[in-house]
C-alpha cells in the first residue's frame, strides 16, 4: 500500500519519506528543522500541533529547537514557515491525506504555514476513500479534511499557482512502528 501512496502522492508534488520507528520520525523532524533554517525570526518559526504521537514521549525527547512551538494560535500559524500535523489515513488511490481536524490547532498548522509537515503511522494507509470512510465515526470525525498534494489554484486563464490558498508544499513523513503497532 505504501509504494502506491508515495507513487500518487509525489506525483500531485508532495514530497514523502518513510522512518522505521516514532524516535527516527522526531530525528527527521529535528533535521528537516535545521536542513529548512526554522528559528525565531518572523517568518520562519514552526508550529507543531498536539498529536497522538507524542503521547507518552518523554519531554527531553520532544525535538526543541529555536522557533519551534506548541502554542498554537492563528496569528503564530500565519507567520510560521513550518506547521507539524499527524494525519489519520492515507488513501493510496490518490495519496492524499485525512485528517481529522476537529481541533481548530490542526486546522492551523496544515492550512497557514508555507510548509506542512505532515506525521501518517504507515499501517494507516488504506487503498481507497470507501475504506477510509469505514473508518471513521460520525458521532467522534466533525472536521475532515482531505489533502492532496500543496495547495494549487488556477485562473480563468489556466495560469497555475502553487501555495496561493495553503501551504505551497507538502513533507509526508510515514512511520512503519508506532508504539509497537498501529493506531
Amino acid at each position: 500500500m505504501f509504494e502506491a501512496f508515495k507513487t500518487r502522492a509525489e506525483g500531485v508534488g508532495a514530497e514523502v519519506h518513510r522512518v522505521a520507528t516514532r524516535e527516527e520520525a522526531l530525528l527527521f523532524i529535528r533535521w528537516f528543522l535545521e536542513t529548512e533554517r526554522i528559528n525565531e525570526s518572523p517568518g520562519s518559526g514552526a508550529l507543531w500541533a498536539k498529536s497522538a504521537l507524542l503521547d507518552g514521549v518523554p519531554e527531553s525527547e520532544i525535538p526543541r529547537h529555536p522557533g519551534l512551538s506548541h502554542d498554537v494560535s492563528r496569528d503564530r500559524a500565519a507567520q510560521a514557515k513550518l506547521g507539524i500535523s499527524e494525519a489519520q489515513w492515507g488513501v493510496a488511490d490518490t495519496g492524499s491525506l485525512v485528517l481529522d481536524q476537529g481541533a481548530p490547532e490542526q486546522r492551523l498548522v496544515s492550512s497557514l504555514p508555507t510548509i506542512h509537515l505532515a506525521l501518517l503511522p504507515t499501517g494507516n494507509i488504506l487503498a481507497g476513500k470507501t475504506q477510509v470512510f469505514a473508518k471513521m465515526n460520525p458521532a467522534t470525525s466533525k472536521y475532515i479534511a482531505f489533502i492532496t498534494g500543496p495547495s494549487r489554484t488556477a485562473d480563468i486563464e489556466r495560469v497555475l499557482t502553487i501555495g496561493v490558498h495553503g501551504p505551497e508544499r507538502l513533507v509526508i513523513v510515514c512511520i512503519d512502528d508506532v508504539e509497537g503497532g498501529t493506531r
